[in-house]
C-alpha cells in the first residue's frame, strides 16, 4: 500500500504541500552521537527486511537531500520517491546486473537533476544522494546507491531512459542514481580504521610513498 505522503509529494500545483502538512518539527542538535561513528558504520546494505519505513523518517531523509549544498545555489535535484512494489520491482531491472536491492526495499529515492540549470549537476546530484544515505544511516536504516548514469540494460537501452519512461519522466531530466533504502536485514562490519589507504594522501604536492 502506498504511504499517504504520496500525494503531498507528488501535488504539482504547490511545492509547500509536503511541508505544509508538516509543521516545522524542533531540531535536537544531540540526535547524532558522533559523526565519525556514524560514516565508520555505514555500509552500502543489500539485503531489507518487508518492514515499512516511518512516514518521519521519509521526510527526514528528503529534508537531508534538500538541505544539501548545490554550485550557486542552483538545487537542480529533483526527488522521486517510490514505494510501490510493482514499480520497486519494474526498477530493479533497470539495468544488466547489481540494481536488484531496489526491489528487496521498500523505498526507493530516484535522484535526477536539471543540467541546463548548473554545470556541476552530476556532483550536484551526487552530494544530495549521499546526504540522504547518511540521514537513512544514521536513522538504523540501510541504504544501496545503484547507478544508474552511462549504465544499460541486456538489451542495450539507456538505464535513465528506462527509468524516464517507466516514472513518466521528462528526458530533459538525467537520472544519476536510484537509492534502494529499508530495514537492514543483513549486517556488516564498519569500516576498519587500520586498513585506510593513507598511501593515497599527499601534503603540498605528489609524493610517491614506498
Amino acid at each position: 500500500m502506498a504511504m499517504c505522503y504520496d500525494d503531498r509529494v507528488n501535488n504539482h500545483h504547490t511545492n509547500s504541500a509536503y511541508k505544509n502538512n508538516y509543521p516545522v518539527r524542533e531540531i535536537n542538535p544531540y540526535y547524532m552521537e558522533s559523526f565519525q561513528q556514524l560514516i565508520i558504520k555505514r555500509r552500502s546494505i543489500r539485503h531489507f527486511t518487508s518492514e515499512l519505513i516511518d512516514e518521519e523518517h521519509v521526510r527526514m531523509i528528503l529534508e537531508a537531500g534538500l538541505m544539501a549544498p548545490t554550485s550557486k545555489s542552483s538545487r537542480a535535484w529533483q526527488f522521486i520517491v517510490v514505494d510501490d512494489k510493482d514499480t520497486l520491482e519494474r526498477l530493479s531491472h533497470c539495468k544488466e546486473r547489481a540494481c536488484e536491492p531496489i526491489g528487496r526495499a521498500p523505498l526507493a529515492i530516484v535522484v535526477a537533476v536539471d543540467p541546463s540549470s548548473t554545470d556541476p549537476w552530476i556532483e550536484d546530484a551526487s552530494i544530495a544522494a549521499s546526504y540522504m544515505q547518511l540521514q537513512a544511516s544514521d536513522l538504523g536504516l540501510g541504504s544501496c546507491w545503484i547507478e544508474v548514469r552511462d549504465r544499460y540494460g541486456a538489451d542495450g537501452t539507456p538505464a535513465e531512459e528506462y527509468v524516464q519512461e517507466l516514472l513518466k519522466m521528462p528526458d530533459t531530466l538525467p537520472v544519476v542514481c536510484i537509492l534502494a533504502i529499508g530495514h537492514p536485514a543483513e549486517e556488516r562490519k564498519p569500516q576498519a580504521l587500520d586498513k585506510l589507504k593513507w598511501e593515497q594522501v599527499h601534503i603540498n604536492q605528489w609524493t610517491q610513498r614506498p
